[in-house]
């Protein structure tokens, strides 16, 4: 699974419709937004698109001035997880 966080700026005057447009696309989710017009968006793998193919189609939303993409992971899903390591407890003395 690609797991990425983008940075994407968009014209105020096309601020809600693009909003609007990057909510409805599949795999996106906004985290924060500013004033004038910033977003923090992550974009997932979905079952039918890879976050690439979502991420240029993001491009393409009218209002988008720029998108970069400031964060990428993958995680391979078929692999097991390893179990967590518990963090050593500190001894109480009396």
């Amino acid at each position: 699974m690609n797991i990425c966080r983008c940075l994407i700026h968009l014209a105020p005057a096309f601020r809600d419709s693009a909003r609007e447009a990057l909510t409805t696309q599949p795999g996106v989710e906004i985290h924060a937004e500013t004033d004038d017009g910033r977003f923090v968006v992550t974009v997932e793998d979905t079952d039918g698109t890879r976050a690439s193919e979502t991420i240029m189609a993001l491009h393409q939303i009218p209002g988008v001035v720029s998108l970069s993409l400031n964060y990428h992971s993958f995680e391979d899903l078929s692999l097991p997880h390893p179990e967590p390591i518990a963090a050593p407890q500190p001894e109480l003395t009396a």
